[in-house]
């Protein structure tokens, strides 16, 4: 039996003329009885620079134990993390996207390199999960995802806080309305331990989408990073595993066009983080799947935003455990009709099967609206076109009382810049801020534009001034802000020809972002624009000149 489980790694350790190979797996551990089980690996992302992936050494070995169990052989191998809340603001933010190339690139490597029969993959921080997701679609093996999980909430004086409470506290501090102690005192309460930023942020929001998209286990997304049902899913998906290769069920069948679809949905009516557009075309356009902005935004319009969780709600994944966590969560949005019920999971069972027995959220809690009380009748993430963004950009109106906004640009032509400027009171009520050179190509990296954003938001500016740009921004952002333009300023994108000055209009519920000049003044302005040289060498040199544009999921892979 164990022959057809074994036949990829066979090649690297079956008859005669392998003996040398398997002379160096004996070397590592390996008797004669694991020649003829599956080998199984099992990329980890640990890493002590980062609490979201602080722990995850730990959920690697329960996976193994779990493969051992079900008769497999585990090789652990390591990947790197970026982590986006240490690097948020500096130069060092570059290289957070690029990490998801980085960590596809090498469990691609390893994975193909060592001839695995199988593969568990364990991430945390927000590039871990889509660069786990994207080598998995390359490898196309047999393969489970598991989530580090959610960190738990902080405390400060009776309130729930979080990364993002801390750099929101950096703009009222610096505006006056936050005493010193009060500023130190989030600082210190606000990341009390292992797990990733505890919102609906990037982290929460792939690992939800993941589960829904069916490549990891059933209420798995919002177990806690510390707890006991956290080290079970590493378990179980080491268990797992084993069963796919002996059904041979790989992603292919599994991260399907309906599928990625189910995954925009949960995203939705979440509130998730606006990056999940990048990561989830990224994954698709890999698998071979055709997933569009425009299949995002049909998407948006019929599903609801029923999530009142962070950053434009008060609650964190942590509550939302508490209340029936994404297996409650999933079954109702089956029950509601927003998920496609059919489609195969890494269960063996359809999407449908794997929630019929799952507990309902429990009664009286408002975690999750009903649909009749929808926060928004349709999803808060927009795609958003005009002749600014002839590709597309997108924004997040959860929670916004102002969806639109018509003012002078101020342009910056870096997060730096413009983050100064903010924290020294130089923008105004009606200002439309333009931060450039922050794309895919142009950062390189397109970083996220938290800082700035959260330092507006804490100087009551979030829904007064708007905010567009090439690069992206972190899922714990909100305001009138427009991430993703695309094409960006290092390709000639109009967003590089924009003046200060110039009138620029945000209109959300148009789904409209234009700038307030004439055809024959852009086509001019841009006839006299020429590329900036690019900025830097090695890994950040390479990426530039070989990542596609925002609109296609910024992946360096591809036709």
């Amino acid at each position: 039996m164990f022959m057809k489980l074994n036949a990829r790694s066979s090649r690297i350790t079956a008859g005669d003329k392998r003996a040398p190979n398997r002379a160096m797996l004996r070397a590592v551990g390996f008797v004669d009885a694991d020649f003829e089980k599956p080998i199984i690996g099992v990329a980890s992302t640990w890493s002590d620079i980062t609490p979201c992936n602080s722990h995850i050494d730990k959920l690697a070995i329960e996976g193994r134990k779990g493969i051992e169990r079900a008769g497999g052989k585990p090789q652990t191998f390591g990947t790197i993390t970026v982590s986006d809340g240490i690097s948020m603001g500096t130069e060092g933010m570059k290289y957070s996207l690029v990490s998801r190339e980085v960590i596809a690139d090498s469990i691609e490597v390893v994975g193909n390199a060592a001839s695995f029969d199988g593969l568990v993959a364990f991430g945390g921080c927000d590039k871990n999960m889509p660069g786990c997701l994207i080598a998995i679609a390359r490898l196309n093996i047999p393969s489970i995802f598991v989530y580090g999980g959610t960190i738990m909430p902080g405390e400060y004086k009776g309130n729930w806080i979080d990364i993002v409470s801390v750099f929101e506290a950096v703009g009222k501090h610096a505006a006056g309305k936050l005493s010193k102690e009060d500023f130190e005192g989030i600082e210190k309460n606000a990341c009390p331990g292992s797990g990733s930023c505890g919102g609906m942020y990037t982290a929460n929001t792939m690992a939800v989408a993941i589960e829904a998209l069916g490549m990891s286990l059933p209420g798995s997304a919002s177990n806690p990073a510390i707890s006991q049902e956290k080290a079970a899913d590493s378990l179980a998906a080491g268990v797992q595993v084993v069963e796919l290769i002996k059904k041979g069920i790989r992603p292919k069948e599994i991260m399907t066009k309906k599928a990625f679809e189910n995954a925009i949905s949960v995203v939705m009516a979440l509130g998730g983080s606006t990056n999940s557009a990048l990561h989830l075309l990224a994954m698709a356009k890999t698998i071979g799947v055709e997933l569009t902005l425009d299949d995002y935004q049909k998407v948006s319009e019929k599903t609801p935003h029923l999530a009142d969780l962070k950053p434009s709600g008060k609650y964190v994944m942590y509550h939302l455990s508490k209340v029936g966590g994404t297996a409650a969560f999933m079954k109702f949005m089956l029950d509601n009709g927003f998920l496609h019920g059919d489609c195969m999971t890494v269960t063996g069972k359809t999407l449908k099967e794997n929630y019929a027995n799952a507990p309902a959220l429990k009664k009286g809690q408002d975690v999750i609206m009903p649909v009749e009380r929808a926060l928004k009748k349709t999803g808060p993430l927009v795609i958003m076109k005009g002749n600014l963004a002839k590709e597309g950009a997108i924004a997040k109106v959860s929670g916004l009382k102002v969806t639109s906004i018509t003012g002078p640009a101020r342009v910056f032509e870096s997060e730096e810049q413009c983050l100064d400027a903010i924290l020294a009171n130089k923008i105004r009520e009606g200002d439309v801020i333009v931060i450039r050179y922050e794309g895919p190509r142009g950062g390189p990296g397109m970083r996220e534009m938290l800082a700035p954003t959260s330092a507006l938001v804490g100087q009551g500016l979030g829904e007064k001034v708007g905010l567009i740009t090439d690069g992206r921004f972190s899922g714990g952002t909100h305001g009138l802000v427009v991430g993703h333009v695309a094409p960006e300023a290092q390709v000639g994108g109009p967003i590089a020809i924009i003046k200060e000055g110039d009138l620029i209009t945000i209109d959300a519920e148009k789904r409209s972002l234009r700038l307030g000049v004439g055809d024959a003044e852009i086509k001019k302005r841009l006839a006299g624009w020429k590329a900036p040289p690019l900025k830097y060498k090695g890994v950040l040199r390479k990426y530039a000149r070989s990542v596609s544009s925002a609109s296609q999921g910024a992946i360096t892979d591809y036709d």
